[in-house]
């Protein structure tokens, strides 16, 4: 979303931000950015699990929000499903209202709750992903729905017919393809690996396809659970880089000879897929980490859902050369996702009218 505002900024729009506090400091990268931003304090608390709303919902209930979005005209963009409490309410009846999804939220959480570990939020996962398959409904008063992905686009044009629906990827942080030549020493695999789904993958790779490849293995991203280090050490090629610097991770990403990416969760846009297609190297992923972005293999790019079917292309890119003509292949295999052609899009697809 931030590189979302940041190509509004720079294509001439002037954007109110409304955002919900987590105890950081307030951005002045983003106020630099906006006309304006708003913050507000989620309600947060155990008796808002109690509730027949979604807890990411309840929590950011706020008639000062309202009051603030009154105040003008502008059209709004509902920045996923948390953030779509009024989105029902009359007061913006008229308004133009525009749902941007990220996943089909109650597929979500029911996948994260499928591969949590921790009981209790096995059990509010499943309970979150129950409210919100229920909340979703509230999309019915948008105006215009836009996905992150193709499969997604058809999911809502089949359950809500009568509201328009545009494919539109995610924004991101990349303005061209930068990714180096030659050869890398090592395969990365990152990601947050405090979320479920990615230790998950985690897991899969260390029991089913890294422990089966003699290459040097780096496996990067924030907070790993206990477990996970655990199975990490018992691998003497892999290495475990906890909670990198963003500069860090970039070097990381850039100078790694393969990305191995997977995922049990054909949900949304994988950001981390579209970082390394334009800063890294080759990529060896599952057709899950594809699924409904229309991007497809080719010589940089290999498809294995299997372990040996994964082990196979991982040694047959080992040996090759990043070179100028892999380089051309990727530009036009991401050209898709460029932030300005998007960017473009978004604003003729408000500027147009709308049902």
């Amino acid at each position: 979303m931030f590189y979302k505002i940041k190509q509004l900024h720079q294509n001439g729009i002037k954007i109110h931000l409304h955002c919900f506090e987590y105890g950081r400091a307030h951005s002045k990268e983003l106020e630099a950015l906006c006309e304006k931003v708003y913050y507000y304090k989620r309600k947060t608390g155990i008796m808002n699990i109690f509730s027949l709303l979604p807890y990411n919902v309840k929590s950011r209930q706020s008639e000062e929000l309202a009051q603030n979005l009154l105040t003008n005209n502008f059209p709004i963009i509902f920045e996923v499903l948390h953030t779509c409490y009024l989105m029902s309410d009359v007061r913006f009846e008229k308004r133009l209202k525009i749902y941007r999804h990220s996943n089909i939220e109650h597929d979500y959480y029911y996948h994260l709750a499928q591969s949590e570990k921790k009981a209790f939020k096995k059990v509010y996962l499943k309970e979150e992903a129950r409210k919100l398959k229920n909340f979703e409904k509230v999309v019915e008063h948008a105006n215009l729905i836009l996905a992150v992905n193709e499969d997604d686009t058809s999911y809502f044009k089949k359950n809500y017919p009568k509201v328009p629906c545009e494919f539109l990827p995610s924004f991101h942080p990349n303005d061209k393809v930068s990714s180096l030549s030659g050869k890398g020493d090592y395969i990365l695999y990152n990601g947050n690996l405090s979320v479920s789904e990615n230790y998950a993958a985690v897991l899969w790779l260390l029991e089913n396809v890294f422990n089966k490849i003699n290459s040097p293995i780096i496996i990067a991203g924030l907070n790993p659970p206990a477990f996970l280090k655990e199975k990490i050490k018992k691998l003497n090629h892999v290495q475990l880089i906890a909670n990198p610097s963003e500069a860090q991770m970039n070097k990381l990403i850039e100078e790694a000879h393969i990305h191995v990416l997977y995922t049990e969760q054909a949900t949304g846009l994988k950001l981390k897929l579209v970082n390394v297609l334009f800063k890294g190297r080759f990529v060896v992923c599952n057709d899950k980490m594809l699924q409904g972005t229309g991007i497809k293999s080719n010589s940089t790019l290999a498809i294995g859902n299997t372990p040996s079917e994964m082990i196979k292309a991982i040694e047959s890119l080992m040996g090759m050369d990043y070179n100028a003509t892999f380089m051309e292949e990727r530009k036009k295999q991401v050209s898709r996702f460029s932030n300005q052609q998007n960017a473009e899009k978004l604003l003729s697809l408000i500027n147009k009218p709308t049902a």
